[in-house]
């Protein structure tokens, strides 16, 4: 078969120029290019074209191919500028859309905010584990199996390979109190630690309550450690945290692992003690709880007898965050309402 080279280059060259879209295109390559194109078919001519021609056809056929591969791309680039050049301009002087940015949960600004107030005090903050042996959560609390107190203390148990040795009984920790016994095993007096963090509690969920929440503890140990010191520790603090005009007083309470032990007031930041629906129109309002070391926890942790004396003290996180930010139901620190979280 004879090929006329010049024929199809000119014939190539108008069925390019009337080429629309990227469709049209890869129709025409394949018409050429494909494994049945054109060129591919003038490569199967050479097994039977005669000696003389065959140098001729493969020349022509590779020169060819070159040129349609050239067009092709050429057309290529035509058809993508033309389709710039009629798309919607951008408006590069429109705003952009800014992403969102979280923040700390309010949980953790009060923790932040509580634990560095004690910090400037000269205290330590601390954390230990959520699962608690019973003994750090119990016993070395003063808090033995049988006390009545237990009862607003017991927690969620987990099993554990020896079941049958009380004193490694595993649980979710009730309080944050079984960081101080682990803290006094390992380091001898003076201490002086505050240890924020979740513990968990059988509770009904309610406006006030949740089976888990946020407490912090206090915890100073050194010789001649007296309640003035505490009065005066826990005074500073809440003036630090709501206002200078906060009064403080300290009500007789029990606590099992303090002695003696005492509820702490503040007067009502919002009507300054004159009564308001904050306050249940009583001027005061409970916040945390405290007292000083009993000597049998001191014994638990085998601190010489009468050698040393301490105070503690501990108050829930969201219940200081409802009271400086009138908060008026717990669960709405766990609901991950974005609407909530984004006013703090």
């Amino acid at each position: 078969m004879t090929w006329n080279f010049d024929e199809i280059r000119r014939q190539v060259e108008r069925q390019i120029e009337e080429i629309r879209d990227i469709k049209m295109l890869e129709a025409f390559r394949v018409q050429y290019l494909g494994r049945k194109g054109l060129i591919q078919e003038m490569f199967v001519s050479l097994a039977t074209a005669p000696a003389e021609e065959k140098p001729f056809i493969g020349r022509g056929a590779n020169d060819l191919k070159q040129y349609i591969i050239a067009r092709i791309e050429d057309r290529r680039r035509a058809l993508q500028l033309g389709r710039e050049e009629t798309a919607e301009p951008i408006d590069i002087t429109l705003p952009g859309v800014a992403s969102s940015l979280g923040t700390r949960h309010l949980i953790t600004q009060v923790i932040q905010e509580v634990c560095g107030i004690f910090e400037q005090m000269g205290f330590a903050a601390h954390e230990g584990p959520e699962i608690e042996t019973e003994f750090n959560n119990f016993t070395a609390l003063n808090i033995p199996v049988d006390h009545p107190s237990r009862d607003a203390f017991d927690t969620f148990y987990l099993d554990t390979p020896d079941p049958g040795n009380k004193s490694r009984n595993l649980l979710l920790r009730s309080h944050t109190s079984p960081v101080q016994i682990r803290i006094m095993q390992a380091f001898q007096p003076p201490i002086a630690v505050v240890v924020p963090g979740k513990v968990y509690r059988p509770d009904a969920v309610d406006a006030s309550h949740s089976f888990m929440f946020h407490q912090i503890e206090g915890l100073l140990v050194d010789r001649d450690i007296k309640f003035s010191h505490l009065k005066g520790l826990l005074s500073v603090f809440c003036k630090r945290l709501f206002s200078e005009d906060i009064r403080t007083r300290f009500r007789p309470h029990f606590f099992p692992f303090t002695e003696p032990s005492a509820e702490v007031d503040i007067s009502c930041h919002k009507c300054k003690g004159n009564g308001c629906s904050v306050c249940g129109r009583k001027g005061w309002i409970e916040i945390m709880g405290c007292g000083m070391v009993h000597p049998n926890v001191f014994a638990a942790v085998k601190y010489p007898k009468g050698r040393y004396t301490g105070l503690a003290f501990g108050m829930g996180v969201e219940r200081m965050a409802m009271l400086k930010y009138g908060i008026h139901d717990i669960r709405t620190f766990f609901e991950n309402d974005v609407r909530f979280l984004k006013q703090f």
